[in-house]
């Protein structure tokens, strides 16, 4: 089998955060959260320093039941990334769970995502145990296609699931709707405050300063309850303990009461100290061996560094249990990365990112290898890490940041770099901005003239190719007249600019992509020789590219009803879908293989095809089977025979088993976690699609089709 890359994901984003041995307690939102768990969504919303995380951790120490943890960063705001993550969050507790979802996120072709989340949700509710996923620091994807897939699985939740996000800021999801709906639960600023009591408890048990209540209720109204306003201030009290002339000093917002906090804290620290904390602030993560190769100092230890921090409580967040990991408070790294810049070591800063970069690439994760190296402005070691390994980092969930760098670079560094203009062309394609696609795609051929085409060449070829045949699908499928009107308008805005040499490229872009909205044929055409292409040029290895060309051909020329063409290009798919583990691109290549030999009067193979299809699909949604399910209609009326049913869900079968063990509805609904109504609508379905009227004729039929034998039998 042929392996194909995947997207390194840091282990760290997957732990719960260990709750502090010393903490504030604090029941009353702790119970607040307890009796939301029948709802569907529970939101932490406060600005940064709140103890949103610290809560949810406390919290989940004794709730009861099993949580998913993914911290979230900047670079999740990909859909495939965020989704990635998310279903490696979601093995943690469910080793295989989503395994199918996962292979499909790394072909270059997706099926429509509202197919990908419902066959994650079918394997969510499978799930026999109620548990939490908690999506901590929601608002760094910043993603309206994030924000709209969270809002399909917020309307689809299965009821074992519930779902915790804290951020900074309100998401962008129907929450007017879930208050309506009781389906939100809901803590803010006002509510995450510490109170005075809090304070007190903080200020005296947990930092030991024993102040009098008049010094912490004038620390509490200075800082209006903001937590991390409370340990800044702590921590400069224990230095000194002139508590009176610290809060003298109070004056202004959070943040010049923080700017002179940190400066405070700084300044008490060993020169060794900060330098540390300085150069180390341009990491997310902090490890003791990437701090090490970072400062290059041998005299400093970064494991021992890190431990004493997390001793002296000087913002350190440990992420893992055994101590190897550890981040800096938010508000912390910021204000250090700003002290870093404007200090002697500023001008070092990026051969601090490059030093990183190194460790992190050696260590297997080349996403964040990619990120340093970008800021190091090393070019040849930037486009060499966006290049990958076999696969592309824009193909695996980086399409984002590696438009940023593109676009930051000059076109003669594209152009001494062919591979550059390629990716560009292709990762705006994934970011949907379609009129700039062909323009790089032109200019990585312009550099690719003179080259000698050995097989990395001739794999560029190729994935120029498919990227032409992708564009054209996009623009065949989507809205022609909106289309048009959209290329329109942006000749119109680039001639009124009175750059003509910008608007020659522009209209020499916008004619054939016009061609392709207004002329359908040659829409295909252009699919079909773009397709053949490709698949001529890329290399057999490539198998998440071909597969992607091979089913535009097969689509296009099935269309055009050059069928043995389609046919060919079809078993393909379903050859390297199966070789992936892409289990619904296989299935709908199987089902056009169908249609084909349907559309050539065929039945006796059609059957077979659609039946395969339906094998294959196994525990996918039924829309995405339902191609095939009317394909079985419609040749059974041609004198087809079948014994095959209508497909029966997950959910469908546990309901099935439960039946055939003698538990009653109520039963089956309080084991399973549903409602009433909802066992009584799984068991008319399941009448419906077994033709029968009884439980024991269900139970007996069940038995005749073994739908049984691939889970646990009923006694």
């Amino acid at each position: 089998m042929v392996e194909y890359m995947s997207a390194s994901i840091m282990i760290t984003k997957l732990y719960i955060p260990t709750p502090r041995p010393k903490a504030v307690l604090r029941p009353r939102l702790t119970e607040r959260l307890n009796k939301g768990f029948y709802r569907k969504l529970t939101l932490i919303s406060a600005p940064a320093g709140y103890g949103k995380t610290t809560l949810v951790c406390e919290w989940l120490a004794d709730c009861g039941w099993p949580a998913a943890w993914l911290s979230l960063e900047e670079g999740d705001n990909e859909l495939t990334r965020f989704l990635t993550c998310m279903i490696s969050s979601l093995q943690t507790l469910e080793e295989n769970i989503g395994e199918g979802v996962l292979a499909v996120l790394q072909t270059p072709q997706l099926p429509p995502i509202e197919s990908i989340l419902t066959a994650l949700l079918n394997e969510i509710a499978a799930i026999s145990t109620p548990f939490i996923l908690v999506l901590d620091d929601y608002h760094a994807t910043n993603s309206k296609p994030v924000d709209d897939a969270m809002c399909f699985l917020l309307d689809h939740l299965p009821a074992q699931m519930h779902l915790v996000m804290t951020t900074r800021e309100d998401p962008s999801i129907p929450l007017a709707r879930l208050r309506v709906r009781d389906q939100l639960t809901e803590l803010r600023a006002a509510d995450m405050r510490f109170t005075l009591s809090e304070s007190e408890d903080f200020l005296n048990r947990i930092m030991g300063l024993n102040l009098s209540m008049d010094i912490i209720a004038s620390l509490e109204s200075r800082t209006e309850g903001w937590v991390a306003g409370l340990q800044l201030a702590a921590i400069s009290i224990q230095g000194d303990h002139d508590a009176d002339r610290l809060i003298q000093s109070f004056t202004g917002s959070h943040h010049f009461v923080l700017d002179y906090l940190v400066e405070e804290v700084l300044q008490r620290q060993p020169e060794a100290v900060q330098t540390f904390l300085l150069r180390t602030s341009i990491l997310d993560r902090l490890r003791g061996s990437l701090c090490d190769d970072v400062m290059l100092d041998p005299a400093v230890s970064g494991k021992k560094t890190l431990m004493d921090l997390e001793r002296k409580n000087l913002f350190v967040v440990p992420l893992d249990n055994e101590r190897r990991w550890y981040r800096y408070h938010h508000l912390f790294a910021d204000l250090l990365r700003k002290r870093l810049r404007e200090s002697p070591d500023g001008s070092n800063i990026e051969e601090l990112h490059k030093r990183a970069s190194n460790w992190y690439e050696n260590n297997g994760f080349e996403i964040e290898a990619f990120r340093h190296a970008v800021e190091s402005h090393d070019i040849e070691r930037t486009a060499r890490l966006l290049e990958g390994k076999g696969m592309p980092l824009h193909l695996r969930g980086a399409a984002g940041i590696s438009l940023n760098w593109l676009e930051s670079l000059p076109s003669a560094e594209l152009d001494a770099r062919p591979a550059l203009w390629v990716i560009y062309g292709s990762a705006l394609l994934i970011a949907g901005k379609l009129t700039g696609v062909e323009h790089k795609l032109r200019a990585a051929e312009v550099a690719l003239a003179d080259a000698e085409q050995d097989v990395s060449v001739r794999d560029l070829i190729g994935l120029i190719a498919a990227t032409r045949a992708t564009l054209a699908s996009l623009v065949l499928t989507g809205n022609p007249d909106g289309a048009e009107r959209k290329l329109q308008a942006a000749e119109a805005a680039m001639q009124n600019t009175g750059q003509v040499d910008k608007t020659d490229e522009l209209v020499g872009l916008i004619a054939p992509t016009s061609d392709v909205c207004i002329r359908g044929n040659q829409g295909i055409e252009n699919i079909i020789v773009q397709s053949r292409r490709a698949l001529s040029y890329l290399r057999p290895d490539n198998i998440p590219v071909r597969t992607a060309a091979a089913w535009m051909l097969g689509v296009a020329c099935q269309r055009r009803g050059v069928h043995s063409a389609a046919s060919e290009a079809y078993n393909e798919v379903v050859s390297n879908s199966l070789m992936m583990g892409h289990q619904l691109m296989a299935v709908m290549a199987m089902i056009g293989l169908g249609q084909i030999e349907e559309a050539e009067n065929r039945t006796s193979s059609a059957a077979e095809c659609f039946q395969e299809a339906l094998r294959l699909g196994g525990d996918l949604p039924l829309t995405a089977l339902r191609e095939a399910q009317l394909g079985l209609e419609r040749v059974r009326k041609n004198g087809i025979k079948s014994n095959l049913i209508e497909p029966l869900s997950q959910r469908e079968i546990e309901v099935l088993e439960l039946i055939a063990k003698g538990l009653s509805n109520k039963e089956i609904g309080e084991k399973l976690f549903l409602a009433l109504d909802t066992v009584k609508g799984h068991n008319r379905r399941i009448f419906e699609k077994l033709q029968v009227q009884r439980r024991t004729e269900a139970i007996a039929r069940a038995g005749e089709l073994n739908l049984f034998s691939n889970t646990r039998k009923p006694h």
